[in-house]
Formats: C-alpha cells, sequence, structure tokens
C-alpha cells in the first residue's frame, strides 16, 4: 500500500520528483524504504544548495501566478467602479463623453492599484498557498525537513521585490497619472474656474475674468502667515476672449486676503500706452488660502522620489507637510507590508487539516484579517494627519504589527 501511494506522488507531483534527487534522502524511488548507510561528513561548500534552488523557482512562479491572476480580477472591479462612479458624478455635463470618462477611470486605476496591492498579495498568497496544501506538496516538503521559514522565504523575497519596484518605478507614473486625472476631474466634473498649481517653482493660477477672456498669474515666491498669503514677485497677464493682449502687471509684493489680491510696488503695461507705476493695487480673484491648503493636500500626486524636496519646500514656505511625509513613509513601509501578508497568508493557508469544514473557516479568517487591517491602518493614518501620532509612528506601525504578529503565530504552528 505504502509504495503505491509513493507511486502516485512520484508520477503526481512535478516537486516529488526533485525532492527524491536530494542527496541523503531515505525516500525510496521504487515504493519501498531501503536503509540508507552512513556517509562520512562532507567539508563544508559555500554554494546554494540544489534543491533549495528547485524549490524557491518552484514556489515563487505559484505565488506570482496566484498574484498577477488576483490583481487583474481586482483592476477590473476597480475600473468598472470607477467608471460607473464617474458617470454618476458627471450626470448633466456637456464635456463628460464616455472616452473621456473611460480615460479619467485608466488615469486612477494605478493609484488605485498601489492601495489594494497588499491585499492582493495576501489573496494571492492564500490561493496559491492553498492549492500546495491541498495537492499535498507542502506535505512531502515538509517530511523531507523543509520548515516554513525555507518555504515562506522565496514567497518573502519575491513579494518585497514586487514591493521595491512598486515603489521606485511604478509609483512616479501613478502619481503622474493621478495628478492628470485631478486636472481632468476639476475641468469636466467639479468645473472649477480656474487651474491652480503651487510648487517649488512658485504659483500659478489661470482664471477667467468676469469682463471676459482669463488671467494668468504668477508669484515667484508664496509663504503663509497665520490666514494670510504672502507673495513677491507677482505677475499678472490678462487676455481677452479672442486671445489676444489686454494688460500685464508686475508687482514687486503682493498679499492674498479674502479673495483679493492686495498688491505693493505695481507697474502697468498696457498696448500702445507707456508703462506707469502705481504704489498700491487691488485686483479680485477666486483664490483662497483654504484652496491653496487643499491643493497641497493630494501627496499622491507627487512621486517618491521627489517627496522629499517638496516637503521641504512646503516647510520653508511656512505650510504643513505633514501628510506629504506620512505619506512618504507609508511608500517606505509599503515592500515590509507586502511581507507581512505573505506571513499573514501563511498563518490560513499552510495547515494540512483543511477538511470537515475547516478550510472555509480558514478562508473567512484570512479575509476578515485583511478587513481588520485595513481598518487599523485608516485609523492610525487618520491619528497620523491629526498630529495625534509621529508620522513615521503612524506609517510603521500596522506593519511591524502584522509582521510581529504573523511571525508569533507561525513559530508556535511549527514548533508549537
Amino acid at each position: 500500500m505504502a509504495g503505491k501511494i509513493y507511486g502516485q506522488w512520484y508520477t503526481q507531483f512535478p516537486i516529488w520528483v526533485a525532492l527524491l534527487t536530494c542527496q541523503g534522502t531515505n525516500l525510496p524511488r521504487m515504493g519501498r524504504i531501503m536503509p540508507v548507510a552512513r556517509r562520512p561528513p562532507l567539508e563544508p561548500e559555500f554554494r546554494v544548495p540544489r534543491l533549495f534552488v528547485t524549490l524557491s523557482a518552484y514556489i515563487s512562479r505559484h505565488v506570482v501566478g496566484a498574484l498577477l491572476a488576483t490583481l487583474l480580477v481586482i483592476m477590473g472591479l476597480i475600473l468598472l467602479l470607477d467608471f460607473i462612479e464617474l458617470m454618476r458624478r458627471a450626470a448633466g455635463s456637456p464635456d463628460a463623453t464616455m472616452g473621456v470618462l473611460l480615460k479619467m477611470a485608466l488615469l486612477k486605476m494605478p493609484q488605485m492599484v498601489q492601495q489594494v496591492l497588499p491585499f492582493a498579495v495576501l489573496i494571492g498568497g492564500m490561493v496559491a498557498m492553498w492549492r500546495l496544501t491541498r495537492s499535498h506538496e507542502l506535505v512531502v516538503m515538509r517530511s523531507v525537513g523543509v520548515s516554513i521559514w525555507q518555504f515562506l522565504a522565496p514567497t518573502m523575497l519575491v513579494v518585497g521585490g514586487l514591493g521595491v519596484l512598486n515603489v521606485a518605478a511604478l509609483n512616479p507614473v501613478a502619481a503622474a497619472m493621478f495628478k492628470s486625472y485631478q486636472q481632468m476631474e476639476d475641468s469636466v466634473i467639479l468645473r472649477r474656474p480656474g487651474t491652480f498649481n503651487i510648487s517649488e517653482n512658485g504659483l500659478w493660477l489661470r482664471e477667467p475674468r468676469p469682463e471676459g477672456g482669463h488671467m494668468v498669474v504668477r508669484a515667484g515666491h508664496v509663504r503663509q502667515d497665520g490666514f494670510r498669503l504672502d507673495m513677491r514677485d507677482l505677475s499678472f497677464i490678462q487676455i481677452d476672449q479672442g486671445e489676444r493682449f489686454v494688460q500685464r502687471i508686475d508687482a514687486r509684493l503682493g498679499t492674498l486676503e479674502e479673495g483679493r489680491f492686495r498688491l505693493s510696488d505695481v507697474w502697468i503695461m498696457e498696448p500702445r500706452q507707456p508703462g506707469r507705476r502705481v504704489p498700491t493695487m487691488s485686483l479680485p480673484t477666486t483664490l483662497t488660502l483654504g484652496r491653496v491648503q487643499e491643493n497641497f493636500a493630494s501627496p499622491e500626486t507627487i512621486s517618491f522620489w521627489e517627496l522629499p524636496q517638496f516637503i521641504r519646500f512646503f516647510e520653508a514656505a511656512g505650510f504643513s507637510a505633514h501628510s506629504h511625509r506620512l505619506h512618504w513613509h507609508s511608500l517606505l513601509a509599503s515592500p515590509l507590508l507586502l511581507c507581512a501578508m505573505v506571513l499573514l497568508a501563511a498563518v490560513f493557508s499552510v495547515s494540512p487539516n483543511q477538511r470537515s469544514g475547516r478550510g472555509m473557516v480558514r478562508v473567512i479568517g484570512g479575509v476578515g484579517a485583511g478587513f481588520l487591517l485595513y481598518f487599523f491602518t485608516r485609523l492610525t493614518l487618520a491619528l497620523g494627519l491629526s498630529a495625534t501620532l509621529p508620522p513615521w509612528l503612524a506609517a510603521w506601525s500596522p506593519t511591524v504589527i502584522t509582521l510581529l504578529l504573523g511571525i508569533t503565530i507561525l513559530l508556535h504552528l511549527e514548533d508549537g
């Protein structure tokens, strides 16, 4: 009977063939347990065993395949739900065509994928380990001395590498696409009257004028002082409805107060008229301090590599960069969070007893643990945004706690 079972394993599972080639094993090729003569100890060799390389490649292929399949399903759901939501929000807008809304949904999708990537790793890891457990391949690996840590090492290495790639290469692309999405959202859905941008290059504003046409505003230096926005080196260029130059105003100093620019040391230039200087001047504007702060509240539009520079600029200008610093720490912690999700998936998937209804209980437990982690992450981020917790503690605490819990439970299951 034992020979029949071993013979079935030999033909059924590719990993069984690799395990039988390991030196020193006492598992037979033909179904009988034969004594193995003791060999003299060999000199240690500083090289990776061939069996470990084979196992790593095999396990990694399973995990990456399950992760990609899960991610594709999630991306499809995100695209569908976002498109439906954009159709609802853009109802009645003449510029919101089907093509424009689909483009907006596609531009937003990479940023949404970054948010759900840890849960895709959790679900994909559970699916891959569930398959290996149900097909008894994990049982075979454990029977020849492969510990759970040797089994999870290649998986965590691959997932951690994907996390580093996501932060270093994919995040800048997602940030640029999300910035384009916000610009289209302002013009198509929210119908804001002007285009606004502020960065280390200064402030740029394009807004319509009550008499027709629009005005382009630039301030070389911006600094917040309480409820007032102080600026230097301002330029105002007014253009009429026919895109013809009407007026240019340069000011050395300016202040944004109550929806008006109050300018000092002003130089006015108009076509076919000599320039003239006035000591003070006031111009109406739709720009407010609240809108400036709202623009700063979008750290997702700034790439990982540019965030430190923008944080220094915001703080030097007197603005709060708390949300940007929190987002930067969250990106730093994301590769380690993906590794923690692998451990969490292993907790609910590596048990050999998947019968008698316990398998469904483990699946529900894994999904529930994912939602609990999501709730805890949102809670710590909210505490971080309110300055109750330091940004580094709010961003790193969910990752570290999940990692320690996963290691503790697996140590109990392994050595129990």
